[in-house]
């Protein structure tokens, strides 16, 4: 009969890994709350029941031969502010505050796009400028 005791070997558990992962989570931690500002007062903002980014916004576009259009139809530059204003009339039936966006050409001319914005605030329109 044996009655040695059978020598157990003791468990060891490998930390050196572990400094690592807290070291990476001490700096994650580090830089996400200084991206937190703390100055920041926080309002509930009312919620509305129907999506208002659909279709919001007015096309004006000018190509590199200087023509204009609203939407895909050419508009003469003489009828611009008449046409311009009957579209956010329209807009203006379902939208508070109607976006006349301007997708103008490289080569287009400043005094045309600045015409466009200025006849979209006659209307009534907020205007976004979106140079190509």
């Amino acid at each position: 009969m044996n009655i040695r005791r059978r020598l157990r070997s003791n468990t060891e558990m490998h930390t050196g890994a572990l400094n690592d992962i807290l070291f990476i989570l001490l700096l994650f931690f580090l830089i996400v709350s200084t991206l937190a500002n703390p100055n920041v007062i926080k309002v509930n903002n009312p919620s509305g029941k129907k999506d208002t980014k659909a279709k919001q916004n007015i096309v004006v576009s000018i190509d590199k031969e200087q023509k204009i259009y609203i939407g895909q139809k050419p508009v003469d530059i003489n009828l611009l502010d008449t046409l311009l204003k009957q579209e956010v009339m329209k807009a203006k039936a379902t939208i508070d505050t109607p976006s006349v966006v301007i997708n103008a050409d490289t080569i287009s001319y400043y005094g045309e796009v600045f015409r466009i914005m200025q006849a979209a605030k006659r209307a009534g329109a907020k205007v976004v400028a979106n140079v190509k």
